[in-house]
């Protein structure tokens, strides 16, 4: 006897819905499951599965047993199951996002409970996965998805019942490879994708790839971890680059956190980072411990040339775990003291990352901040690394509909509350595509699942790389439009970030206003809470005399922070320049008689908000 890994010790059932409880035993056996004083019986099929239906019952905190033949779970609650997906700034952790550590200590939340599917990528839909519920605590959040946890956290402190979170996440991938292969059969492209995919994983180059991919499956990571040249020896500590001693004046600053790419250094490497501190005296006696942050892709850190510690790839994520090593007394010196890392990174980006307010010395009473300039030096340019592409196939995260069948299918038909989602990153270079295939896996989902209007939120987009000062065509604003397509789907909403990314970095720190913004969306529409649900969104337009008025929805209280900037209108060329724009009540009236693009960039100006402070989302109203 067993039961689908969703049904676990400390598990959370649905509310208020029919919630289908799933096994496997032997054909034609009969099996019993009962919760809360239901009992319901049913008898295998030939496969040995069974299915039965509890009917649906009200949120409780109570912890209860689930017993279904010789299964017993333990703890089970029941409340809101929240099913949270897609690419790396999903998958980003709590223990890598702002204010991290006040996060982790104040992560206490035993009827808000954690689920995490493992990233496999595999071939053929798969029945179940290895993992299960876990409490929420400050020990067992720190992996988990931090815009999942601020927005799972949200409901819970808002509505008062228990929360369960499924994560389901992976970094860099499409929403292709999310989607089930019925579903793409029915788009033009993805179809014709499909055919030629069935025709190369039946060659002979596919069948190997295939045979290869079964053993990189199992860990893409490690395989990752393979890629580009490998360290080539710590030959700096014989330097003495780690000493206490040492004149390092003249070595070059970075402000820390931060990529060495982001500074000019545009290959992968080995540096050293130095910074000198002022140890007080009443620290002499101590141990202290360093709070490094996370080193992009490993390090090894010395406190006045003696080793403290070192994380390598046999560490899982190793490149975005936090470094926190203990200092014993014998190296602490009142007065001057230097902390010094080696990083090296062999793929994408390296450096030391914080986050800022987790880089810190700690000791007796007080700490001292680590995050500012730090002295390098490079000791080995291993020179920009060619990235081997996996083949398509198992292990490959980016294969057609290959994540659907690999970490969705195993989850259905658990009964759901919705979805959060957030990607794509991966599509952006295709933002028409987009447009049909988002709405497409949505579908797919609610038809997985079985619940034809499972209720799906996502975060638009955040802003990224570069401020652009002018009025330009670009693929980022066009994927955001190509999101916003989904909103002519029913129980539907969007977050926007637009104002809360990172010129420098497409992980922007800063996830719990995600997380807020998206609980925001999901109280105010599947809730009714009276809450704005999201910023000013473009609703209609009017040329009136030489000008265009532009009429929004969540317009209550229409302001900007000095004189209102993002709007742009087309002259008689179609060529965008910044307008003169003002606010009017509920609208914006555009000086000019074109067509009006707002916040129209990778990296947009634009300040206009409502009275909630949620930002207004991009918009342009020639949109074809």
């Amino acid at each position: 006897m067993k039961l689908s890994a969703l049904f676990s010790d400390n598990a959370i059932l649905q509310r208020d819905q029919s919630v289908p409880i799933w096994g496997w035993a032997k054909p034609g056996e009969s099996v019993t499951v009962e919760f809360a004083g239901q009992k319901k019986t049913t008898v295998t099929d030939a496969a040995g599965k069974w299915l039965v239906r509890l009917e649906p019952m009200p949120a409780s905190a109570e912890p209860r047993e689930l017993r279904a033949g010789s299964c017993l779970i333990k703890n089970v609650l029941v409340g809101d199951v929240w099913l949270c997906s897609g690419q790396s700034n999903m998958q980003w952790s709590v223990n890598v996002s702002n204010n991290s550590a006040a996060e982790l200590a104040a992560a206490n939340h035993p009827r808000l409970r954690l689920f995490t599917v493992p990233n496999r990528a595999l071939l053929g839909a798969q029945a179940d996965i290895e993992a299960t519920w876990q409490i929420c605590t400050p020990e067992t959040i720190p992996n988990f998805s931090a815009v999942g946890y601020f927005f799972g956290r949200e409901l819970h402190q808002t509505l008062g019942v228990p929360i369960g979170l499924i994560n389901s996440s992976w970094g860099g991938t499409r929403v292709e490879a999310w989607t089930s292969r019925a579903a793409l059969l029915t788009n033009e492209h993805t179809r014709t994708e499909i055919e030629e995919y069935d025709r190369w994983l039946n060659s002979a180059e596919g069948q190997f790839a295939i045979r290869d991919g079964i053993a990189r499956s199992v860990d893409m990571e490690a395989w990752t971890n393979k890629q580009g040249k490998p360290d080539p020896g710590n030959v700096g500590h014989g330097r003495g680059w780690g000493a206490r001693d040492l004149d390092d004046s003249a070595w070059p600053e970075m402000p820390i956190p931060s990529g060495w790419q982001l500074h000019g250094h545009n290959f992968s490497g080995v540096f050293w980072f130095r910074r000198t501190v002022e140890v007080p005296a009443a620290w002499a006696g101590q141990d202290l411990v360093l709070h490094l942050g996370a080193c992009d892709k490993t390090d090894t850190t010395y406190f006045n040339n003696v080793q403290i510690g070192a994380l390598g790839f046999e560490t899982k994520s190793a490149w975005n775990t936090p470094r926190v090593y203990r200092i014993p007394v014998k190296l602490v010196h009142p007065g001057r003291n230097v902390i010094a890392t080696r990083v090296y990174s062999n793929i994408f980006q390296g450096g030391l990352i914080g986050p800022a307010d987790t880089m810190q010395l700690v000791g007796p009473g007080q700490s001292i901040p680590l995050a500012g300039q730090w002295r390098y030096q490079i000791e080995h340019n291993l020179g920009l690394t060619a990235i081997l592409q996996p083949s398509l196939g198992p292990g490959n995260p980016n294969s057609l509909h290959i994540l659907h069948d690999s970490m969705i299918n195993p989850l259905a038909p658990a009964a759901l509350r919705g979805v959060i989602w957030y990607q794509g990153e991966s599509n952006a270079s295709q933002p028409r595509r987009y447009r049909d295939l988002f709405p497409l896996m949505i579908n797919d989902w609610r038809r997985t699942f079985e619940q034809a209007t499972l209720p799906f939120y996502y975060v638009e987009l955040a802003n990224y790389m570069a401020v652009q000062t002018t009025p330009v065509e670009t693929g980022w604003p066009e994927l955001r439009e190509a999101q916003a397509f989904a909103l002519q789907l029913p129980r539907t909403g969007v977050a926007t970030a637009i104002d809360i990314g990172d010129a420098n970095d497409i992980h922007p720190r800063n996830k719990q206003d995600v997380g807020k913004r998206l609980a925001r969306a999901a109280l105010a529409q599947e809730y009714g809470q009276p809450v704005v649900p999201g910023g000013p969104r473009y609703k209609s337009h009017k040329i009136t005399g030489d000008s265009v008025r532009i009429e929004f929805e969540n317009a209550t209280g229409l302001r900007a922070t000095g004189e209102l900037k993002g709007f742009a209108i087309a002259n008689g060329n179609g060529k965008f320049n910044w307008a003169a724009a003002r606010i009017e009540g509920e609208a914006v009236i555009v000086r000019g008689t074109g067509a009006v693009r707002y916040a129209w960039a990778n990296n947009p100006i634009g300040n206009l908000s409502n009275a909630a402070g949620l930002p207004a989302f991009p918009f342009r109203t020639d949109r074809d």
